[in-house]
């Protein structure tokens, strides 16, 4: 009675260790990876993805990676691809360069503060971090990932970064020279999602 008992018990324990197991094993991670200047290039504009605080990613549940160097052409991707299955998206805290799930960070906005494709939308990690750089630069708009999704998404020119952008603090500073907005002709088409996938090195 007893070894029944013992066998009873058991039994049940060891199905849910083994689907536990299997649930692991079958798992994807879809976290950040890595940014490698000299083979990424934004999947919307084509312009090489800096390591900077402005590079943002997401990977597809298919295990596609797509950089961009600005989180307005990741925006233009989603719209391009909405059907696309996304099992991860992220941002870069401006401050410090951190990764953060798209979801979870906290934006300011404002036309007249420098990006790289001009959308002037910039990243934190924290609502604090945020408000304390708008009032630095005494403008800006803040926003979360569910306010993002009615942004009207709009370019403004003057501020648009060059290629070899970089951060030193300032998004309202000068980054470079200007690049005028013909040179970005893949803002204009809609893209396949099988081009411009970042998968070199990613692990995906």
């Amino acid at each position: 009675m007893t070894t029944k008992r013992c066998l009873s018990r058991t039994l049940p324990l060891a199905a849910l260790l083994t689907l536990l197991l299997l649930a692991a094993c079958g798992s994807k991670d879809y976290g950040p990876v890595p940014i490698d200047e000299s083979v990424d290039k934004c999947a919307i504009c084509n312009m090489t993805v800096k390591d900077d605080a402005f590079a943002t990613q997401l990977t597809t549940t298919e295990g596609k990676t797509f950089k961009f160097d600005d989180i307005g052409c990741m925006n233009d991707w989603k719209a391009k691809n909405a059907a696309a299955k996304i099992g991860g998206e992220y941002v870069r805290d401006y401050n410090d360069k951190e990764w953060i799930a798209y979801a979870d960070a906290y934006y300011v906005y404002d036309k007249d503060l420098k990006t790289p494709m001009a959308y002037g939308v910039v990243s934190f990690k924290d609502k604090a971090s945020a408000e304390a750089f708008a009032q630095e630069q005494g403008k800006g708009q803040l926003l979360t990932a569910a306010e993002l999704a009615s942004h009207s998404w709009e370019q403004n020119k003057d501020m648009m970064m060059g290629e070899g952008h970089s951060h030193d603090g300032d998004a309202g500073e000068s980054h470079g020279d200007g690049m005028d907005m013909s040179e970005n002709a893949g803002h204009e088409g809609g893209m396949d999602m099988s081009e411009n996938a970042s998968n070199a090195g990613s692990g995906h």
